[in-house]
């Protein structure tokens, strides 16, 4: 219902905030940039579980995920505004993640390159680590996101777009801005990468 301004706007009532998460996406961001800043609340409730799973399958590191979900969301707030409705809102929302896990990657310094005859010390105590385990106190995920942290940046985003997130080729390219052809390079080079990080774990892990 609606009441008409001294223009000849119309004016609408307040939206019962429980309305709002009736609305889809981008109904909700055009309310957004209409000055109504209290729908931002809806769309990260609605997507912050998966940013969350995203960053915990490219860091596999649960202590900082919060704090980099947190940043995610502060990021696309600010940038909201400017949105132009030219993609979906999640693939727009993952390049932000995306974007932001590479900061990430790079101020850790964990973006190396390097053979997988000789891993970095923090990755190599990690590993002993987690094989001194009981085997009851291990997994196949475990072992998944050790040898995930041994691949280089643009290898280690297309397999966990792809094969932990399950997006299809179409909707990586968009994320990480390339070509589909070049997505699918990076996935079979990562995923050759990945077999060959986990072969000595696993037999590790059998040995034991």
């Amino acid at each position: 219902m609606s009441t008409s301004g001294t223009n000849g706007q119309e004016v609408m009532r307040e939206r019962p905030v429980v309305a709002y998460a009736q609305l889809d996406d981008n109904s909700l961001i055009a309310l957004f940039q209409g000055g109504e800043r209290e729908v931002f609340r809806v769309l990260v409730e609605r997507h912050q579980e998966r940013v969350r799973n995203l960053l915990r399958g490219i860091f596999h590191d649960d202590a900082s995920v919060d704090d980099l979900a947190q940043e995610v969301f502060i990021k696309v707030y600010e940038a909201l505004p400017r949105f132009r409705f030219e993609s979906s809102f999640f693939t727009w929302l993952y390049r932000i993640a995306v974007n932001r896990s590479r900061d990430e990657i790079r101020r850790r310094k964990v973006r190396r390159f390097m053979s997988f005859q000789s891993l970095d010390e923090g990755t190599e105590q990690e590993i002993e680590t987690r094989l001194a385990a009981a085997p009851d106190q291990r997994d196949n995920q475990e072992l998944i996101g050790l040898g995930l942290k041994m691949l280089p940046e643009k290898f280690r985003m297309a397999v966990v777009l792809k094969d932990l997130e399950g997006l299809s080729y179409e909707e990586i390219a968009e994320i990480m801005q390339c070509q589909i052809g070049t997505v699918k390079s990076r996935l079979s080079r990562g995923r050759t990468m990945l077999r060959r990080a986990l072969q000595p774990l696993l037999k590790e892990v059998r040995a034991r």
